[in-house]
Order: structure tokens, then sequence, then C-alpha cells
């Protein structure tokens, strides 16, 4: 026999996980539960007959080989059946949204996910396993969703909740029905019970945290404790409450938590409660509601970390302006960095703050050279660094306020703006209380949301781990702040290998480096202008930079840059991918810092720009984004992709310098295999502005495609391998150009004279050179006859004219190059002189048939040498007389 058994105190969502789980196992019989929450009780009264539930009384133990357990994960809360998990022979499934607990009864089966209700997840199953609902069914299950996610409102309602949601309402899910039961109204017993948990109630203000406690003692058991909690945090709206009150002989305890600071599961499990982070309930036979409140009350004073404030989201350093600043340059202020609002000085004084909008008005009224000090906000509302996000929030709301300076011993260290208050609230959380994307999926505990110095000990070598523990140490020594940034944390997060280190310093960057490179006895070199600097210490280098922010005088102009804080520096990067940091100060060792949804965009694979205008201010990106999105296999999301579309249609590409594409260009052609990229390149429209006529044909992807695996086999036999790949891609590129194409290369881009030569002749005698080349392949000829077709030719060049042909062929050919490279006579000048050859043009020309001689084989030793060259003087030609 098998059976379903779901918890005491049953609630829709455990109702109808129950009868989704008969539909999955038929045989099963879901056994009803001592105790049901008085809407469900309502509920069975009308349907009890519908549903197949049987009384435990009804269920012989002994003939049980199978116990289903369905929204919880513990036994021992199911009633006396619950005991058959402890028997051996009886096979155990759960099916559970709960977070796992050392509680939790050993099974043969566990489906747990992080779902608002255990209903979705049967819901997922019937829906694969395309089972048939009835309206009924629906209904029902509909309603164990709605009720455990608050119609989908709760903070742990999830995507998935919301689908299985719509898929019940396509099968017939009828929501009169539902409102009818999960909104009941409340019986006499449980208004005054309202009312007394509402008077009895007090606010505790925890690091910035509103927790409203409850305590009451009545002599009736009310049924519905919950939902008066629930009505209470609509009254209230409080972050957290707890409600304690004692019913009879025990002392029940409800809890909600709309923050995740607060888990409500773990703060009543010492009293054997279960639930998860967003609501929990426990109950305590003969405790004293008193005495636990105060328990409760203690461990939330004691376990809330500060929540983030003013410090944590504000911008710093301030961009300012002063009273007697007029009108236009203000606006220009605000257009270069991208703000809505400006703080006004006087001296080292608050005097005001200017929007957008004042600025605006003084412009329709034609007085752009007026003074800001006529239409700025004289009133200016301030906070301190340790305000706390909900007075910071209500202070933007009831002043309708766009901003707020924050102030500290009279002096503005930062301000906090709407969207600052909003990116905290809507996803893109403050740097200290940001999470990370695991490649693993796993579930994390939430101080492994915040670190990710467990993967950088598992990732990184030891040496470089102990490298960044050093670094930390220092800039705790300097009292600055020091971050990894950049690609590295990328690759970090992705799992691929990255050595490049690139450190941001809110602070001083060139004296932090001046000290790590003492510190690492390595070459310090310093870039002033752009507050930069790098250190060579044995193979390594390690770049250097102070926080600062960058503003265009004009598109595809050069960034001017000035110093700033860290989110102002991560947001003047390419793409969110990139604006990733990595905190090395010990007490926030390995702590990721995320503003702009960079880890989402990971786990999603997307290249997604930080602002509206950044290929406009800098077209080179629209390359990096293709080079990103080919070497990951991402995406480039739609909306960046329609950005870069319209900023190649407005030609913006042509005002970026030939030698600044040619950079780009040349890290794509880095890239293993470039093929994709220079598709996508093709698909964009962009070879006009790079290699003007270059037509990207089905033969030339797939000669392109090529050069991968060629360069592989040559370096896997120790033949020789070109020293920049990226040449020979380029050089196969420039092969398919017409003679004006080329010259157009030749003449715009910063190539060496060799490499201008080369491409010249590619283009001239290209074909006719590859077909020389087959030809002494499948033919007999001798070393010397090589030799004399490869002349000025590099190997590279040699390589992309054999781009497509035979692999085995170019190995031979590779090998033969090898042979003629280390090749030379063992006779040199000195020895002709010793024979009597009076020194004079006719040693190189002796030298080069010696040397053809040579290469073919005829000449074995010394002694063969000499004899070849007394034969040629013999001869007596006009070459070799005096």
């Amino acid at each position: 026999m098998e059976i379903i058994l779901t918890h005491n105190n049953t609630d829709f969502d455990g109702l109808a996980a129950a009868y989704a789980a008969s539909k999955l196992y038929p045989r099963a019989v879901p056994v009803l539960p001592s105790k049901l929450s008085a809407n469900v009780q309502e509920f069975m009264a009308l349907h009890k007959d519908t549903l197949g539930f049987k009384p435990a009384k009804d269920i012989p133990p002994a003939v049980v080989k199978r116990l289903i357990l369905v929204d919880t994960k513990m036994a021992s809360r199911v009633g006396p059946l619950g005991q058959l998990a402890q028997n051996p022979t009886v096979d155990v499934h759960i099916y559970d949204h709960h977070p796992l607990g050392a509680d939790d009864t050993p099974s043969t089966l566990m489906v747990r996910e992080d779902v608002g209700a255990v209903t979705t997840i049967l819901v997922e199953i019937l829906r694969r396993r395309h089972s048939k609902l009835t309206s009924f069914e629906a209904t029902l299950l509909a309603l164990g969703i709605y009720e455990d996610t608050g119609s989908l409102m709760f903070s742990t309602t999830t995507d998935r909740d919301a689908a299985a949601v719509a898929f019940l309402l396509q099968n017939g899910a009828n929501l009169a029905v539902i409102n009818e039961f999960i909104d009941r109204p409340l019986s006499t017993d449980q208004k005054n019970l309202l009312w007394l948990i509402t008077d009895r109630s007090t606010v505790h203000m925890i690091h910035g945290l509103k927790i409203l406690v409850t305590s009451a003692v009545i002599d009736d058991y009310v049924e519905g404790l919950s939902h008066l909690v629930h009505k209470l945090g609509d009254i209230e709206s409080p972050d957290v409450m707890i409600a304690i009150v004692h019913m009879h002989d025990r002392v029940h305890i409800v809890a909600r938590s709309r923050v995740d600071a607060v888990q409500v599961n773990r703060l009543l499990h010492p009293f054997g409660g279960g639930g998860h982070g967003a609501a929990a309930a426990a109950t305590v036979k003969g405790g004293n509601a008193e005495s636990i409140m105060g328990k409760i009350v203690d461990t939330l004073y004691s376990s809330i970390r500060p929540q983030p404030g003013a410090r944590e989201i504000m911008s710093s350093p301030v961009k300012t302006v002063t009273s007697n600043t007029v009108i236009e340059d203000a606006g220009k202020v605000m257009l270069r960095y991208g703000h809505t609002g400006l703080p006004v000085v006087d001296g080292a004084q608050l005097v005001g703050v200017v929007s957008r909008r004042d600025l605006d008005k003084a412009f329709i009224h034609g007085l752009r050279h007026a003074p800001v000090k006529g239409f700025m906000s004289r009133n200016v509302i301030t906070v301190s660094p340790d305000t706390p996000m909900r007075e910071i929030q209500r202070l933007l709301i009831e002043h309708n306020i766009g901003r707020l300076p924050v102030m500290e011993e009279g002096k503005l260290v930062g301000i906090v703006s709407r969207t600052d208050v909003l990116r905290t609230l809507h996803g893109e959380a403050p740097l200290r209380y940001w999470t990370n994307f695991q490649r693993s999926g796993e579930a994390l505990t939430a101080p492994q949301q915040r670190q990710l110095t467990g993967l950088m000990r598992q990732r990184l070598p030891a040496v470089l781990l102990n490298l960044f523990e050093d670094i930390g140490r220092l800039a705790d020594d300097e009292g600055i702040q020091i971050y990894v940034v950049g690609g590295f944390v990328r690759d970090l997060l992705l799992g691929v290998s990255n050595l490049d280190i690139d450190l941001v310093v809110e602070g001083d960057g060139i004296r932090f480096a001046t000290t790590l490179a003492r510190f690492l006895k390595g070459r310090l070199r310093v870039h002033e202008k752009f507050g930069t600097a790098n250190i060579r210490f044995g193979d390594h280098k390690i770049d250097v930079a102070t926080a600062r922010r960058e503003f265009y005088q004009y598109p595809a102009a050069l960034p001017q840059v000035e110093a700033s804080d860290l989110r102002q520096d991560l947001y003047r990067r390419d793409f969110t991918v990139n604006a990733l940091a990595l905190c090395l100060n010990r007490d926030r060792f390995g702590e990721l810092v995320d503003f702009f949804m960079g880890r989402k965009d990971l786990e999603q694979g997307l290249i997604r720009v930080l602002y509206n205008l950044s290929f406009v201010e800098d077209p080179t990106r629209i390359l990096r984004a293709i080079r990103f999105e080919q070497r990951y296999r991402f995406s480039i999301e739609p909306q960046t992709l329609g950005f870069a579309r319209e900023a190649i249609a407005r030609h913006m590409i042509r005002e970026v310098s030939y030698e600044r594409m040619f950079d780009e260009l040349i890290l794509i052609l880095s890239e293993e295999n470039p093929a994709p990229a220079l598709r996508r390149m093709t698909e964009l429209g962009i070879w006009e502005y790079l290699l003007p006529g270059l037509e990207w044909t089905a033969w030339l992807e797939v000669e392109v495609s090529a050069i991968p695996t060629l360069l592989k086999s040559l370096a896997a036999q120790g033949l020789p391998s070109p020293k920049e790949r990226w040449i020979v891609f380029f050089f196969a590129l420039n092969r398919r150009l017409s003679a004006d194409g080329v010259r157009f290369v030749v003449d715009h881009y910063p190539l060496k004279a060799s490499m201008r030569e080369l491409l010249l002749r590619i283009q001239q005698s290209g074909s006719s050179t590859s077909q020389e080349l087959q030809a002494w392949l499948r033919g007999s000829s001798s070393l010397s006859n090589l030799e004399s077709i490869l002349q000025g030719w590099s190997w590279e060049s040699l390589l992309a004219l054999r781009a497509g042909y035979s692999v085995e062929e170019t190995l031979r050919l590779a090998e033969a190059w090898q042979t003629i490279e280390q090749s030379k006579p063992i006779l040199n000048g000195n020895d002709l002189k010793a024979m009597g050859i009076p020194p004079g043009p006719k040693y190189a020309q002796i030298l080069t048939r010696l040397r053809e001689a040579s290469l073919d084989g005829r000449l074995p030793d010394r002694e063969a040498e000499k004899a070849f060259v007394q034969k040629l003087i013999a001869q007596e030609e006009p070459v070799w007389r005096e």
C-alpha cells in the first residue's frame, strides 16, 4: 500500500499537493490529516467525498510499503503514520519547497525546489506528463499556490509559480471559488484576537528594520492565527512580524518576514518550528508566551546585521556647482556626467540643489546665462551616511525629490538618488548585499551568496590567492578599499582561466601601486594623466587604477577621465558582465560587487551595454560585443543589438581612428576560432568600414575555419607555428580583397613595412605562389627549388595561402620550411678565403650555390663542399672570374 501524507494544521498548499501527488501515484491513498486550517476545513466539508482522502484511522500501518510526504520533509509533523518512515522496509518519497534541515526525514527520493508553493512542483510534473485536469482539480491546485504565495505577491514567489497558475487557469481554475476560500471573513473570535494582538504589538527598530512583535493570552483556541498575522501586516506594514499567542495549554507562534535579512524559519527552529524564510510557525506545549517573546527578541537583536544605508548606496565623490555657476554651464555638467540634478555649494557649505527641471525652465525663459542660485532649491533635505534605506525611501516619497545629499560632520560626502534606491529595492543590491553566480546552480546560504572566497580557493592557484590576501592587507594598512575588477571576475564565475589582474583603488591608485611594487620588488610604470600604473614582477603583470569616471567630448572621441568611486568606475565599462568587482580587503575578502546585474547576464548568457549611448560614445565596443558573444557562445541582448545596429547605420565607426579599430580587429583574430565573430560582423555590415570590398563567402569561411585546426596540428608536431596567430587570419582575409581594397588597408592601418609588402605581394602573386606550392608538394622537386618559391614570403603569409588545403600536405610543407630554415653550408667565408679565393661579391654567389646543393642532399660533408666549390671555380664562368 502507498499513502500520501502532509503536515498537520494543513493549509491549501499541503492539501493541493497531496491531491496532485495522488495523480502522480495512482495507487497511493491521500490521507486526511487530523488538524486542518479553518478555510481548508470548510473546503473539505463541501468536497471531501470528491477528493478521495481517507482518515488516518482507516490506514493499516502494517501493509504500507511507500510513504509520500508533501509540503514537509519531517515525518514527525504528519501525525502517527509518520513513524512508518523509521521502518527500513518502507520507501519514502518527499516533495517539498522548504529549506533543507538537520531534522529532515531520510528518503529514497527527494524533490525539493525553491518555489513559493510545493504544489507548483507537482503541477510542473503533471504538465510534463500531459495529465488531464478537470476545472475542479485546477481550482484546488491553484488554491494551494495562491494561498502559499499570497496571491503571487510574497517575496518567495517565483516565475515558476506564476507559470503554474497560468497553466491551471488555462485548464479552467475558477477564480471566484479561489477568492471565496482565500479571503475569508473573520469570525467574532478572530476579530477579537486581531484587535488584541494589534493593541499589544510593539515595534523594535533593529538596524533600520521595523520588527513588530506581539503576544497575547486567551483561554480558548482560535483558528487562523496565520491569517490574522497577515491582516496585521497589512495594517502596520512591518519588515518582520512575530505573533505569540497562548491558547489553552499551548503557545502558538506565527512569523512572517518581508526581507531576506531575517529568515524566520531559522528564528523558530529552536521552538520546533517549520516553514521557510518568509513564513514559519511553531507550537510549544506548556510554554510561556512572554518568555518565548523575550528569547525571540534577543535573537533578533543579536543576529540582524546592519542593513544597507546611505553609506552603502551613495555615489561619492559628488559633482557640484557653485551658486554663481551659470545655467548653461550647469547643464553641460549634467549632460557630461549623466546627472539629473546637482548639489550647489559655496566653499564647503551646501546651499542648495538644482535639478534638470529647474534648468529647463530657465532655458525656456532665455536665462541660460543667469546663475543657478536664482533657480535652485534652498531648503535641502539631507541624510547622514548611516540613514537606513527605509528612511531614505520615506524622504524621497514624502518630499517628492529625486536626490538626497549625504552629510557627515558638516561636509558633503555623497549623494543618494532615486535610481540608487530603486536599484537596491528591485534587484541591483548595494555592494555588501549582492549575490554571486556559480555554475553549479546549487542553492546558497546567505553568507555564501555574498562571498566568492570558496570559489576563489577552488579555482585559483594558491600563489595568486596568497597575492590577493597580501594586496588586501596592504590596502587595509593604507586605509583604502581595493578591488580586482573586470574580465578576471567574469571568468572566475564562468570557470575560465584568466590571470590578467586589474585592480581598482578607491583612493590614490598610483600611491598604492608604488607601495605594492615595493612589496613585490617589481618594476613600476606610471601614467599620471590617467591615474594608472602597471607593475611587472617575474613573468606577471598587475594593472592598478584609481577609481575614475569617463566622459566623451564628442561621439567616438577618446574619453576624458577624473577620479570617482567604484560604481562610476564600473559604470564606464563596456558591458555588464565586465562591470563586476571582487573586494580584497580583509573584512570583505572575496565579496562580489555587482551594481548592474552582470551576474544575472552571465547566468543568462547575455552581452548588455550599461547605457544607451555606449556604442555612440565608443563604437569599438561593437566589435568587443561580437568578440565576447562568440567567445562565450552568448547572445547580444536584443536592445543592445538594436543600439549597435543604430550606431552602424549612422556610420559611427567612421569616426574612430583606424589604429583603434585595428586593435579591436587584432583581438578578434586572436581568438581560438574567429570565424563565427567574422560571420557576425558580416551580418551587422561592419566590413565596409574595416576591409572595404571583403565578401564573407562560404569558401572564405571554410578557409578561415580551417586555420585553427592547422595551427593545432603544427603545434602538436613541434613544427613551425606563427609567432602571432592573428596575422595568419589577417593575411587570409586580405587575400580576398581587390587591389583597391588591399591598397586601402596598406594606406590606413598602422602596419610594419614588411607586412605592407607582404599584403601587396599576396594580392599580386598569392594565387600563382599557391599553385607553385601545390605543384611542388605533388611533384618531386628539390628543396632548393622550394626555397626559390618561398623567397620573400613569411611563414604566416604562407599559412594563409594554404588555408583550405590539405592539412597533411601543409605539414609536409612545414617540415620542409623547418629544414630550409635550419640548413646552412658547413663552409663559410673564412673557409673560402683559406681556399685561396679572393674576397668579393662572388662569395655570396658561391655560398648560395653551395646552399642549394646542400639542401638537395648532394654535399654530405666538408670535403664534398670543398670539391663542389673547386669545381665551380674551375668552370671559369664569368660569374667566378676576378
